[in-house]
C-alpha cells in the first residue's frame, strides 16, 4: 500500500533541498530539473508522483520501463532511460523513451536515432562520461566523447542536449564533487574543441545523497529515487 500523502511529503522536501542549493549557488532553481527514479517501483508510485506534479521520470531497464510507459499511458510524463542501454534494446529505446541519458558509443546513438525517426518521434540524449575509469561502469572516455558528437551531426530526430556522470558510490556526498567539477570541465573542453553550445546545455548529475552538492557543481538535471520513493527491496 503506498503512503500517497509521504510520497508527497519526501518530494516537496526533495525540491527544498534543491531551491536551497540553487541559492546557495547563486542559481535560480527553475533550472535544475528533477528526474524522480522509479526503478523497482510499481506504476502506482509514479502516478503518485505525477499526481503531486512530477514530470520526469527515470528508469535503468527498458523492459521495466515499457511496461510501466504503457499503464501510465495517460499521464503527462517524460521518461527517461539512465541505466546502461544494451545494442539489442536500443531500438525499443529509441521508440519510446523521451530521454536517453546513458549514451557512451556513436553507434548507439545512430541505433537509437533510426528508431526514434522511424516511430516519428523526436527525443534527447545525454552522453555517459566515465571520469573514474570503474570496470563496473559505463561511459566514453574524454577521448571518445567528440566521435559520438560528430555522428550527431547526421541524426535526424535523436539530439544531444549535454553530459551525464555516475561518479563512484561514496558515503561522503563532498567526496563526489571532484567528479562534478571534473564533468564541467569536461564540457569546457569541448566547447573549446567547436562542439555546439546548444548541446551541452545539460550536466546530468547528482543522485539522493549527493544531489545538493551536485546542483552546488552546476547539476541541470537530478536523478533521484530512494529521497522520493524509499528504500528499493529487490527480490
Amino acid at each position: 500500500m503506498i503512503d500517497v500523502e509521504r510520497l508527497r511529503t519526501r518530494l516537496a522536501d526533495v525540491r527544498a533541498r534543491i531551491a536551497r542549493a540553487a541559492g546557495r549557488a547563486g542559481r535560480d532553481p527553475a533550472s535544475i530539473r528533477l528526474v524522480a527514479i522509479s526503478k523497482t517501483f510499481s506504476a502506482d508510485y509514479v502516478r503518485a508522483a505525477a499526481g503531486a506534479g512530477q514530470v520526469d521520470f527515470g528508469e535503468n531497464k527498458v523492459q521495466e520501463a515499457l511496461q510501466k510507459m504503457d499503464e501510465t499511458a495517460g499521464l503527462p510524463i517524460r521518461w527517461h532511460l539512465v541505466g546502461h542501454l544494451q545494442s539489442n534494446k536500443a531500438r525499443k529505446a529509441g521508440a519510446r523513451f523521451d530521454v536517453v541519458q546513458s549514451v557512451d558509443d556513436a553507434g548507439l546513438l545512430r541505433t537509437l536515432d533510426e528508431a526514434a525517426a522511424s516511430a516519428g518521434r523526436q527525443m534527447q540524449v545525454l552522453v555517459q562520461v566515465d571520469l573514474a575509469g570503474e570496470a563496473t561502469k559505463h561511459g566514453a572516455r574524454e577521448e571518445e566523447i567528440l566521435p559520438i558528437f560528430e555522428a550527431a551531426a547526421a541524426c535526424r530526430a535523436a539530439r544531444i542536449a549535454g553530459l551525464m556522470i555516475i561518479p563512484p558510490a561514496v558515503e561522503d556526498p563532498e567526496a563526489a564533487r571532484p567528479y562534478f567539477r571534473a564533468l564541467k570541465e569536461v564540457r569546457e573542453r569541448l566547447l573549446a574543441r567547436g562542439v555546439d553550445a546548444l548541446r551541452l546545455n545539460e550536466l546530468s548529475m547528482g543522485m539522493s545523497h549527493d544531489f545538493e552538492v551536485a546542483v552546488e557543481e552546476g547539476a541541470t538535471l537530478v536523478r533521484i529515487g530512494t529521497a522520493i520513493f524509499g528504500s528499493r527491496t529487490y527480490v
